[in-house]
């Protein structure tokens, strides 16, 4: 069976975009970023809501060619093409990015297919965008959180946690520093 992770970026008063999907908060180092990029290496398939996915694949396809991209950055876009991403979306039409992009759309029960993907063998997952994870916490389906605090209050937007209808145990695995006053925070569900 694989594991299901959620981790992203968050803001102190919990989210992960401001109002107007503002992510322009927060201000990675080097070192986060080369701690999302071994993330990112070690995850065998991206589950994307419709609005990371948009976000993501603005940039990543060419994002080793872009002025400036340093070693990770190059490294970053390399295995975000490389590595297998489901996208689940009501409203995108499938075209050709999916085979260009290692991406197949599925336009069903999100649940019902997650639940599918993590019942099979392989790397563990990541899901990636609020919507779309915060149906898969209300499933009891996330398996790891990786909560990555910047030092701002952001006062409203995107939340990185959804309403749940009960408690979730969790066990602290993990917590680190990076500069700037960032602080990573690794829990994994209790079972």
């Amino acid at each position: 069976m694989r594991r299901l992770h959620y981790g992203m970026n968050l803001s102190l008063d919990g989210y992960v975009a401001a109002p107007g999907d503002d992510i322009a908060w927060g201000e990675p180092s080097d070192e986060l970023f080369q701690f999302w990029l071994e993330e990112e290496q070690a995850v065998g398939l991206m589950l994307y809501g419709r609005r990371l996915w948009e976000t993501m694949s603005s940039y990543w396809p060419t994002g080793d060619q872009q002025p400036g991209a340093d070693a990770a950055h190059v490294a970053f876009a390399r295995n975000w093409r490389d590595t297998p991403k489901a996208v689940f979306s009501s409203t995108l039409d499938e075209a050709d990015w999916n085979a260009r992009w290692n991406a197949r759309l599925f336009t069903g029960d999100a649940v019902a297919e997650i639940t599918r993907l993590k019942a099979g063998d392989g790397g563990p997952m990541r899901v990636g965008g609020a919507a779309l994870a915060g149906a898969a916490m209300r499933a009891g389906l996330i398996d790891e959180y990786t909560i990555v605090t910047h030092p701002v209050l952001v006062g409203g937007g995107t939340p990185f946690f959804t309403a749940l209808d009960g408690r979730t145990k969790l066990n602290l695995l993990e917590t680190r520093t990076f500069p700037g006053g960032v602080v990573l925070n690794r829990y994994e569900t209790r079972r």
